[in-house]
């Protein structure tokens, strides 16, 4: 073999032998390096489907859920208000929009919904649809595009369509028609707050249900086993807010998981009035 040809064979193999190295330096970086934080984000899971959304969306989706509870209505009206309130402010509670739009459906005080403070009140907010929602004729049984169209009178009369599907399922779940569906992985939870949290399930259930406060539990007293249902997966969906630990509804519980949206555990009836939420020991109390 000429002088040439070795200098270029010894080439080739210092290069795929510096190839084979640095691969091997990157895949073994690959495989021990630390994982990426999972973003906060909750589940509702029914026999149809599952959605997911983020932490935000799950408190409005269940303050907005619990009001149409607290005013009797069927599940069907929380599905129109939350595919209402994706396409209006993407499930947020908004201080800004098209001319004098605000809130979580964009309601302008111009038109009537209320003054600015008071649209700005997602409890308020969220009354008002719902006493404009039951005003629609059919609205238990038409078109949920349709009805939402006829409550917000938008631009874009199509565009609720998108969004059924999704705010049918969380209704489901946060509306307490479908038990033990509701979960979420918050990384870093606020501080245990059981005061505020009994405020928030006073304010959005109202007479549906009674809260006794302790120092690291509400035990909440509902009207009917779906009420109960519902309370527990807004209790679930405030982990973030208010620092829940654990939720306890008949013979089903859930914990929540830092690391993962964990599930319910349970046998048996899912029929059941009382939600004990716990909370861990907080220096401030």
């Amino acid at each position: 073999m000429s002088r040439l040809k070795r200098l270029a064979v010894g080439a080739v193999v210092v290069l795929t032998v510096a190839a084979v190295a640095v691969g091997g330096t990157v895949v073994w970086r690959m495989l021990n390096r630390e994982p990426l934080p999972l973003a906060d984000r909750c589940t509702a899971t029914t026999s149809t489907g599952s959605a997911t959304i983020t932490a935000d969306q799950a408190y409005y989706a269940a303050l907005i859920s619990g009001v149409s509870v607290k005013r009797g209505l069927v599940p069907r009206a929380a599905s129109i208000a939350l595919a209402t309130a994706f396409q209006e402010s993407g499930l947020r509670n908004l201080d800004y929009g098209h001319a004098d739009s605000l809130g979580l459906f964009q309601q302008r005080p111009s038109q009537g919904w209320g003054t600015e403070s008071e649209i700005m009140d997602p409890w308020y907010s969220s009354t008002q649809f719902y006493k404009a929602l039951v005003k629609v004729k059919g609205w238990k049984d038409g078109d949920i595009n349709d009805v939402a169209q006829a409550v917000q009178r938008s631009a874009h009369p199509e565009a609720y369509r998108k969004h059924v599907d999704r705010a049918r399922i969380l209704a489901s779940a946060l509306a307490g028609e479908t038990p033990a569906g509701f979960s979420c992985r918050i990384g870093e939870p606020s501080d245990p707050n059981p005061d505020a949290m009994a405020s928030f399930l006073t304010k959005t259930f109202g007479k549906k249900v009674s809260v006794e406060t302790g120092a690291d539990r509400l035990v909440v007293t509902a009207d009917e086993p779906r009420t109960a249902w519902s309370v527990a997966h807004a209790a679930v969906a405030g982990v973030a807010e208010y620092g829940v630990t654990g939720v306890e509804l008949g013979n089903w519980h859930w914990t929540h998981d830092p690391r993962s949206a964990a599930a319910w555990h349970g046998t048996g009836s899912t029929d059941a009035e009382v939600v004990v939420l716990t909370f861990p020991e907080s220096p401030a109390r």
